[in-house]
């Protein structure tokens, strides 16, 4: 089995050259799809809609998650004030996320994927000493399913950026992510894989991690991808 895991869009076609390139059995994309600064939201509407006609193809499993970017298009979210929100384009990008299947996180083996980050403060809030690390993906996904606004901004927190450890999976950072999950079994047991944070570079060697977090926000800057089979690597795509 080899997936491709790509991190924040924000309407980057670079998508369709990486899934050539690789032919993965797997793909997850990790949310932020609009709100491209540089590109019109014609443009964005259109790459989201080409990654959803991959539904078509079985030989290939889409996972697709929620980013913040997108989360306020949701019809029962509407604008939550994040930044560069589209408001003449919110009802179209709406309905087409609605047929999307939108997931908050996935998992398989030892890894768990989120557009920002699940914080143990953030879990142990709707699921209270719950150390079933086998469920965690689909208790996150059943709270998005009935209770989707509570993933918005939590306005309580104390960093105008979302730097608190009790922010949601789409708001959280990697500081207090980190410093959330220590000497949790989220951090013992998951190696978690997120974007949200823009970067230059994915931190490979888990300098600053000790290998159990991966920032892939770097579709935008580095074009670092992860590709996991037997092993972990991040690839640029090859020049032409």
């Amino acid at each position: 089995m080899k997936t491709v895991v790509i991190g924040d869009l924000h309407g980057n076609d670079i998508w369709h050259k990486i899934i050539y390139q690789e032919e993965p059995n797997r793909v997850i994309f990790l949310g932020d799809y609009f709100d491209s600064y540089t590109l019109s939201p014609n443009t964005q509407w259109h790459n989201f809609i080409n990654i959803l006609s991959f539904k078509d193809y079985p030989e290939i499993e889409l996972i697709l998650l929620v980013g913040n970017h997108d989360h306020h298009y949701l019809p029962y979210i509407g604008n939550s004030g994040t930044s560069g929100y589209q408001r003449d384009w919110s009802l179209q990008f709406g309905e087409v996320l609605m047929k999307a299947d939108l997931k908050m996180a996935y998992q398989f083996d030892n890894f768990l994927f989120s557009h920002a980050g699940v914080s143990y403060d953030f879990y142990n809030k709707y699921f209270k000493d719950e150390q079933d690390y086998t469920e965690v993906a689909d208790n996150i996904n059943a709270l998005f399913h009935y209770k989707p606004r509570d993933f918005m901004f939590n306005t309580q927190g104390s960093d105008p950026y979302g730097d608190d450890v009790f922010q949601s999976p789409i708001w959280i950072r990697p500081r207090s992510l980190m410093q959330s999950n220590k000497n949790t079994f989220l951090h013992e047991y998951f190696i978690q894989v997120f974007g949200h944070t823009t970067v230059k570079k994915v931190d490979k060697a888990g300098h600053h991690t000790g290998g159990r977090y991966y920032n892939i926000d770097t579709i935008n800057t580095s074009g670092e991808y992860m590709v996991i089979t037997d092993c972990i690597e991040f690839k640029k795509l090859k020049a032409s």
